[in-house]
């Protein structure tokens, strides 16, 4: 059995826009190109395209080509008093059905037919979400018991093989070998 066969999770939306934005449009569909990211999003591209990063070094190798979030952190937080659509936190792809955050640094997405993003780590949400709903922040960055920052804002991916993914495609999740290692920030 594939592990496209064992699929876990849905896609619920899908999201891009061409432009430095801080939240994107709901599509039909988005395209994910092989060490690029999504066809037509200001965040696609070898090297980093986050404004602030291009500013430090813009030669830094693309870590954050496609941005995926958990559904169920939406739910979570219209419940707390901040509706949020998907796409409007900046999310390429929403899912449902699997712990994203859980997932360890170098495991493989298979989403809808044939694209696989490679995780590489947290997304590191920043003061513009407040800037869309304040008190949004603190909802989605926190501190765990033993002081630790716990990030919650979604998981950042590079497109190891493309293809064209739109919402009620699979989502099926393949481990790394060996010792898993956290998600951290990228």
């Amino acid at each position: 059995m594939s592990v496209r066969d064992g699929a876990t999770g849905r896609i619920t939306a899908v999201s891009s826009d061409s432009a430095h934005r801080f939240s994107k449009p709901n599509r039909a569909g988005i395209t994910l190109l092989a060490g690029l990211g999504v066809a037509g999003d200001a965040h696609a591209g070898v090297t980093v395209q986050h404004r602030s990063r291009v500013a430090r070094d813009p030669s830094q190798p693309n870590l954050r080509q496609v941005h995926l979030l958990a559904g169920e952190l939406l739910a979570e937080l219209a419940a707390a008093g901040h509706p949020v659509a998907p796409g409007e936190l900046g999310e390429n792809v929403t899912t449902c059905g699997i712990d994203l955050l859980a997932l360890p640094t170098g495991t493989l997405l298979w989403l809808g037919p044939e694209a696989v993003v490679e995780v590489t780590g947290l997304r590191n949400p920043c003061l513009q979400i407040d800037a869309f709903q304040e008190g949004l922040l603190r909802r989605v960055v926190g501190r765990a018991p033993d002081g630790s920052v716990v990030r919650r804002a979604g998981i950042m991916g590079v497109v190891r093989t493309g293809g064209t993914l739109r919402p009620g495609d699979p989502v099926g999740v393949e481990l790394p070998a060996g010792e898993h290692r956290p998600l951290e920030r990228v």
